[in-house]
């Protein structure tokens, strides 16, 4: 058999245990699917003596984790250290300028130097391979470039936040509001002590971007993502939605092409309406899926544990095992002189239906400021659902669904509406997605 492949492993947390036990558990396997072992000679991370449920003593430790690509011992460093910048980022650099293969499952780092990286490696002939920076354990970066890369893919969505996805389908099954589901999610790991990059779409957005590159042939562009996340949902919200026929979940939809035809690339993260008989209605838990649309293979539905230490650990390795093979490809689908610069699209082009959710004063006249909005700016409305009045409140929960139109119109009606007396909270729109 072939020389080992000598890994050095940077963050020692759930993954990067994850990855140490997975490599020792099933080292023989590994081994016959890579042709040669897979051998880890060195680890890092912050805090040496801390107790992580394995033993760490056949690992050579090294304090400096930035300093792990320099080792002779080294063959392919893995990144778990996470974060867009400091020292995930020099380490990056370091790895490929020392001529060294990097594995990384930093989702932040890639949505924001991933080109950078990927010439780099290029250039320096080694593999820059990030599997695990999306959807966990699903190969969808392998199925996109690989699988459907003789596709034109023109669209590409999906429940890309297993925190959100737990939120919402667990305020579904109890009635309960989301910041005492929420608060029962960090109790129980689920969600982070500071929610925010999951709650409020960034960690969405940052997967969103990559996929959008590797599915469209496009330079990167997080910037270009427009994102907002799921904590004004309320109770409310999902028992509306489930009696038109919907429950909602947090999407990622990205298009390499406006409705009128000209070169543009969408992204854009929000909470949707999804209907009962779509696929991504039954997406449960902390679950990720990925749903991508080509010329010639149809509709593509990637589906499983979008996080954790077994399913991420298993992307990690599956991305060594295509090193230990030589077998690695380039970063993005495509070399990275071949990515193609698109400008945002605007979102006020596309047609769909939506959902409007004003929050009001128990007042005459209310509501015909909102239809008379709705009407000046060209929004033809499907149905209406009025609340009862919160008595401790004074308010009333008024929900709209809108016919198919340009989102425009609705973004018009919402500026004329802006700073109304008739208003007690800024609306809450939802996109509904039928197909």
């Amino acid at each position: 058999m072939a020389e080992p492949l000598k890994i050095a492993l940077a963050g020692l947390g759930t993954v990067g245990t994850g990855v140490i036990r997975l490599i020792e558990t099933n080292a023989e396997l590994i081994s016959r699917r890579a042709g040669r072992p897979i051998r880890i000679t060195a680890v890092s991370a912050r805090d040496r003596s801390k107790d992580r449920g394995i033993d760490l003593s056949a690992y050579e430790w090294d304090d400096d984790p930035t300093r792990l690509g320099n080792r002779a011992d080294v063959d392919v460093v893995v990144e778990l250290v996470g974060g867009s910048d400091g020292p995930a980022l020099t380490l990056a650099r370091n790895t490929i300028a020392a001529g060294k293969s990097l594995v990384t499952a930093n989702k932040a780092m890639i949505a924001h130097h991933g080109l950078e990286l990927a010439a780099a490696a290029e250039q320096a002939d080694v593999a820059l391979k990030f599997e695990a920076a999306v959807a966990g354990g699903i190969p969808v970066i392998k199925g996109l470039s690989e699988g459907a890369a003789a596709n034109q893919i023109d669209r590409v969505y999906g429940i890309l936040n297993g925190t959100c996805n737990y939120i919402l389908s667990t305020m579904e099954d109890t009635g309960a509001d989301f910041g005492d589901v929420l608060a029962e999610a960090q109790r129980l790991g689920y969600a982070e002590a500071d929610p925010t990059f999951d709650v409020e779409g960034v960690d969405a957005a940052h997967k969103l971007s990559i996929l959008a590159a590797i599915a469209f042939g496009t330079k990167l562009r997080f910037d270009a993502v427009e994102t907002s996340g799921i904590s004004r949902i309320m109770a409310v919200d999902i028992a509306q939605a489930r009696t038109l026929g919907y429950v909602i979940r947090l999407i990622g939809v990205a298009e390499a092409a406006s409705p009128s035809g000209k070169p543009g690339l969408f992204q854009r993260v929000r909470a949707h309406l999804v209907a009962f008989d779509h696929p991504l209605a039954h997406v449960d838990g902390a679950t990720n899926a990925v749903v991508a649309v080509g010329n010639f293979m149809g509709r593509l539905l990637f589906q499983g544990a979008g996080a954790g230490d077994g399913p991420t650990a298993s992307a990690v390795v599956a991305d060594l095992i295509d090193i230990a093979r030589n077998d690695w490809g380039v970063g993005f689908s495509m070399p990275s002189g071949e990515l193609r610069e698109m400008a945002p699209a605007a979102s006020g082009e596309r047609r769909g239906r939506a959902y409007l959710r004003f929050i009001v004063p128990d007042r005459p006249g209310v509501l015909a400021d909102i239809t008379a909005a709705m009407r000046d700016a060209g929004v033809s409305i499907e149905s209406m659902i009025q609340k009862a009045r919160d008595d401790r409140t004074g308010e009333v929960m008024l929900a709209l669904v809108t016919h198919e139109g340009p989102e425009s119109c609705v973004e018009e009606a919402l500026r004329i509406l802006e700073g109304s007396e008739s208003l007690n909270a800024p609306p809450l729109v939802l996109n509904i997605l039928d197909n």
